[in-house]
């Protein structure tokens, strides 16, 4: 028989709008203090204390417009965020500062998350959805200066980008860069020679959220219909479609593989967070305790397996924390 699911470890409430992005940070030296970063609608970034449950820092930089992507860079004191100001900001929280020392103006109007890859030390790549609708822009941080521009063939009608993921095999190999597409489609682009290696239709609608395994050369991708796609990269760099998955109700927010490449989560349009095995894209558990959207959905970085959490953030405000780590 299966367990029933589990109810939240905790809840963070105080946000006082939608929570639209998570990211942990909790793998840091002791006497870190395990940190959650998350993004609101109403633009504020809050800095949760995972031992108190209480927040303890909140950052205001995006003129009061949504934030939907939140990441830190390199240290939980060097933090990127994204919002709807089409602006990108950099923050450094050392010493108890709170204040934006750089940003970088996208000229987006979408809900497109920026990607970030660290490919060097001290250096970065971010991709983010371009002024042009159809294009997506690569960056180098902390310099700011372009690495490429991609913009598909003339024809090749696929709309918006939705959702982004920068990826390399290992530290010195190419960066690579997966995008989902308004059409449906999933494209994988080479950014050295700024070309589609290839594409292929996974939804019959925009793709809202997609997460890569490298290791794996697998990956999964959500819309707002009722299934979830899950691909694979061959040798030749194609992407072929692996399985499908129905889904009881339709619609995903976001999809995230743990770290450890065991388990995924998906946030969904209604209401829940589901747990699936990633090998065999076995469901494992429907975690049922919003009563909105859930936006979001966010694995800990703990060092300690037995520590890691899952947290989602939704439309009531909410952030919902839980434990679900197993042993097997």
């Amino acid at each position: 028989m299966a367990l029933p699911p589990p109810d939240p470890q905790f809840v963070l409430r105080g946000t006082s709008a939608a929570v639209h992005t998570l990211h942990f940070s909790c793998g840091g030296q002791e006497p870190d203090v395990p940190t959650l970063f998350s993004g609101s609608e109403n633009g504020f970034i809050h800095v949760w204390n995972l031992k108190t449950h209480r927040v303890n820092t909140e950052l205001d930089g995006h003129g009061r417009k949504s934030v939907y992507c939140v990441e830190t860079i390199g240290s939980k004191n060097r933090l990127l965020s994204q919002g709807r100001d089409q602006r990108i900001c950099l923050w450094d929280l050392a010493e108890g500062r709170t204040s934006v020392t750089d940003s970088v103006f996208t000229e987006n109007v979408g809900f497109c998350r920026c990607s970030l890859l660290k490919v060097a030390q001290g250096r970065w790549l971010v991709a983010m959805a371009a002024k042009a609708l159809e294009e997506v822009q690569v960056l180098e941080l902390p310099s700011k200066t372009s690495v490429c521009t991609l913009k598909p063939e003339v024809g090749a009608k696929l709309g918006m980008p939705m959702c982004l993921k920068l990826w390399q095999l290992n530290c010195g190999s190419q960066p690579l860069l997966l995008a989902g597409y308004e059409d449906g489609s999933v494209v994988l682009w080479n950014l050295s020679m700024g070309k589609v290696l290839s594409q292929l239709v996974c939804h019959q609608e925009p793709v809202m959220s997609l997460d890569f395994d490298s290791e794996k050369a697998k990956g999964i991708s959500g819309s707002s219909e009722k299934v979830l796609s899950i691909w694979s990269l061959n040798e030749q760099q194609n992407l072929q479609v692996y399985k499908t998955h129905k889904l009881v109700n339709a619609g995903i927010s976001d999809i995230t593989i743990r770290p450890d490449k065991k388990i995924l989560a998906t946030a969904g349009w209604d209401h829940r967070i589901r747990i699936f095995g990633w090998k065999k894209l076995k469901p494992l558990a429907v975690l049922n305790y919003h009563t909105a959207t859930v936006h979001c959905v966010s694995f800990s970085d703990h060092k300690n397996p037995s520590e890691r959490l899952l947290a989602a953030g939704s439309k009531d405000h909410r952030i919902s924390i839980w434990s679900i780590y197993t042993q097997t």
